[in-house]
């Protein structure tokens, strides 16, 4: 690994913070989430059958998409001291192999008494079309 989180504390943490990345889908990213997760749904995996929808080529896995969210969560918003606790998301726009993904997430919210913050998250493709939106709520935990 790379990459080291973010760690945000949570006092540093304020209504409005935001953090984004980006990232470029490919098929390989498709393939593997489809071995990893069982879900072989030929709408997914096979062209001839995509070809005879009206996407017209295989469509991203949504919950691929969603994936990138514990990315957002566990590495930027908060980082390291992040326990994932829910994940609303509407899947409005359908994604492809070759897009580029913005994910993003900002807060919205922030409960002194539990810790929690509440993320506005979105993910988008490179005409800024909307992906996926939801909420997410994570408890942000005290360092050690």
């Amino acid at each position: 690994m790379t990459e080291l989180p973010n760690e945000y504390k949570f006092n540093e943490i304020t209504i409005g913070t935001k953090e984004k990345f980006t990232v470029q889908l490919t098929e390989k990213m498709m393939s593997e989430f489809a071995t990893l997760s069982g879900d072989f749904n030929p709408l997914h995996v096979n062209e001839n059958y995509a070809a005879t929808t009206r996407f017209k080529k295989p469509i991203c896995h949504g919950m691929l998409l969603g994936a990138f969210f514990s990315r957002l969560v566990g590495m930027f918003l908060p980082g390291k001291n992040a326990l994932y606790f829910s994940q609303t998301m509407n899947f409005e726009t359908p994604c492809f192999a070759g897009d580029t993904i913005t994910i993003e997430g900002e807060v919205v919210d922030k409960s002194d008494s539990t810790r929690i913050v509440t993320l506005k998250t979105t993910a988008y493709n490179q005409q800024r079309q909307r992906l996926v939106d939801g909420v997410a709520k994570v408890i942000v935990r005290d360092p050690i």
